[in-house]
């Protein structure tokens, strides 16, 4: 039987429904990637390369990292609601400095103040957390990242639109817009779900020693970590590959970098409807094998000679599907390590997972020049890969010697 609590759309005395904890995961997602098909034209208009434009996306997740190991603390200790609101607020009030920016200095300093949107993806998970329990936590943050993934799917096309018809900066006007409804959707629905008062700053640091030690925490935080790394080589390093290796223009470009949510969403869905009865670790397992089994793909065709858009960008169909399968069950599975401590396990891992994938991002925008053709990029996704792969045995092999007499 579900321990499913009541839940009234728009009745912040109750639990956020859950359209508003898709919503609210989906933000920071949105604002990675809604973007991208303008980094070409932004980086003529700021007339600087494209190696230090792409810091847009690589320092916006080294902050989102860095925000997220204070996060899990603040909203233990005071509560998962407010903090939501006041980083929205700093979200609305950050795209509008980006809307106005005129220099490449002011813009990035501004597009890292856009990150503590990223709030949105750790309290959407330890919410879901303090609602059910560990199995039914996966499976609703399933759900939860489903519709997160629909987000991510249709705002690179929403952003190459708007970008072909009205400039860069319509796409951070829709931010703005985007954020303040938002931010009204959480004030109207979303009810505080942390049940204690919360633990001061020196008892949560206190029993940090007591997740930090957990071996299987770090194993589902590196199968975490390295299958979205995945995902941020290529946030990183596909609008290069899309425009400069293959020519696609700023419309189409956006409609490509939908294919992975679409694999996403579609892994989310089977996360939703069988991490339940199948288990998180079982998974876990079949998003890595997925993940790997496509990228390899991937690199072999390309140097079969059969390299192309169609087939870059359809190959990361998998890297989609494979974090579909790996990150709502391998977050619950970090997040029931200690319940406790849901809210800081969640934060830990989600610091780690993004700073990880802002050195990838960086790394792949890097690497890719005018005549490197996509495989630096799809190396990175295939080594990633591989190595989420090998968290997940571990956490498996752990789970054996523990349960042994």
């Amino acid at each position: 039987m579900s321990s499913m609590p009541t839940v009234r759309f728009l009745d912040r005395s109750t639990p956020p429904h859950i359209l508003t904890l898709i919503l609210l995961a989906g933000v920071s997602a949105m604002s990675m990637s809604v973007f991208l098909p303008s980094l070409p034209r932004m980086t003529e208009e700021f007339a600087t390369e494209y190696g230090v434009m792409q810091l847009a996306v690589s320092l916006y997740l080294a902050c989102t990292a860095v925000i997220q190991v204070f996060v899990g603390p603040l909203s233990d200790k005071f509560g998962r609601r407010p903090v939501v609101l006041g980083s929205l607020a700093i979200f609305v009030l950050a795209s509008v400095g980006c809307y106005f920016s005129t220099t490449i200095e002011v813009f990035l300093t501004f597009r890292m103040l856009q990150a503590a949107v990223a709030v949105g993806m750790v309290t959407s998970r330890a919410i879901v957390r303090d609602m059910v329990p560990q199995d039914e936590a996966a499976s609703m943050i399933g759900y939860v990242t489903m519709g997160m993934a629909l987000v991510p799917m249709f705002a690179p096309m929403i952003g190459g639109v708007l970008d072909q018809f009205f400039g860069w900066r319509a796409v951070f006007l829709f931010m703005i817009a985007f954020g303040a409804l938002l931010g009204w959707l959480c004030y109207k629905d979303q009810g505080e779900t942390i049940q204690s008062a919360g633990l001061s700053f020196r008892d949560q640091f206190r029993q940090y020693p007591e997740l930090f030690t957990s071996r299987r925490f770090w194993g589902y935080v590196f199968a975490a970590a390295f299958a979205s790394g995945a995902f941020f080589a290529f946030l990183g390093g596909a609008p290069f590959v899309a425009t400069e290796v293959y020519g696609a223009s700023p419309a189409s470009a956006g409609i490509f970098f939908g294919i992975p949510a679409l694999g996403y969403a579609t892994g989310n869905f089977i996360s939703g409807r069988f991490s339940v009865r199948i288990g998180i670790d079982r998974m876990i397992v079949a998003g890595t094998i997925l993940l790997s089994f496509g990228m390899a793909l991937s690199v072999i065709t390309s140097y079969a000679g059969l390299g192309s858009l169609y087939q870059f960008f359809g190959f990361c169909i998998f890297v989609g599907l494979g974090n579909g399968l790996v990150l709502p069950n391998a977050t619950a599975g970090m997040l029931s390590v200690r319940p406790h401590l849901a809210g800081t396990a969640s934060g830990i891992g989600s610091a780690i997972m993004i700073g990880g994938g802002a050195a990838l991002s960086a790394s792949s925008g890097a690497l890719l020049t005018d005549t490197s053709g996509s495989l630096p990029l799809q190396w990175i996704m295939l080594i990633t890969s591989l190595f989420s792969m090998a968290s997940i045995f571990y956490v498996l092999i752990r789970a054996r010697q523990i349960a042994a007499p």
